[in-house]
């Protein structure tokens, strides 16, 4: 039960949101190019010219891309694979994925925390209506980090799911973060080196055929885990019964 009276969170939440409209109204002011030139990149979803935009930053060149990766992560759109493609023609395959993985991660938090902070409550009530949401809930708490492991794992898997199904339930934040964290490097890797070796016409497959075997190995390890502590779970839970 909250400590907090429903009208000064209401309050509280309103008072977040201005801030992050004051945000956005202070970047525009600054730059009031910055927004329409960006938009137009991520419409266009160029991945060259993404990079040599994060490029023409110079020195901030990082800065700008690990914020820009962060922003597109927390939204769930435009796909996070023109960045991370980005990141691996700018700064090389190795430094681009764990820029990207990072940023990603920091992106994904972000939104766990505004989308609990806002819509958790609302979630558990219709969540109370319901046995099924219910369990489904209940489950989520206590098998969401492998859960959400294998899910971060595949590639290509729409991000903003993922980051709604995360805060909207009852898993930790601890679990989401670390989940994410360590599920991204196969998936962000996958994604990058296939964009990288596509626009660079690199030949020689054995580099992404490695990743792909890795990949492949860890999600089936990790489902098969998941699997069988479900199982012992499930079988624990009956002997209790």
């Amino acid at each position: 039960m909250s400590l907090v009276p429903k009208a000064s969170m209401g309050m509280v939440k309103a008072g977040a949101a201005a801030a992050i409209v004051m945000l956005v109204l202070i970047i525009h002011l600054v730059n009031p190019a910055f927004f329409p030139h960006l938009c137009g990149l991520l419409a266009r979803g160029d991945i060259t010219e993404t990079a040599e935009y994060i490029q023409s930053f110079g020195g901030w060149a990082v800065v700008f891309s690990f914020l820009l990766t962060l922003f597109v992560n927390a939204l769930g759109f435009p796909p996070a694979i023109i960045f991370s493609t980005a990141n691996t023609l700018i700064f090389g395959i190795f430094w681009g994925i764990f820029l990207s993985v990072v940023a990603e991660t920091v992106g994904v938090a972000l939104s766990f925390v505004l989308l609990r902070f806002f819509f958790r409550d609302a979630a558990e009530r219709v969540i109370a209506k319901h046995k099924t949401l219910a369990n489904i809930d209940k489950y989520s708490g206590k098998r969401g980090f492998v859960v959400m492991l294998i899910a971060r794992m595949v590639p290509y898997f729409p991000s903003i799911l993922l980051n709604a199904l995360g805060a909207l339930s009852a898993m930790s934040m601890r679990d989401y973060v670390i989940a994410s964290f360590v599920g991204k490097f196969p998936s962000t890797g996958i994604e990058a080196i296939i964009g990288h070796d596509t626009i660079t016409r690199q030949e020689d497959p054995t580099r992404l055929i490695v990743v792909v075997v890795l990949a492949v190995l860890l999600i089936v390890g990790a489902w098969w885990y998941e699997k069988k502590a479900a199982k012992k779970m499930a079988a624990q839970e009956n002997r209790t019964v």
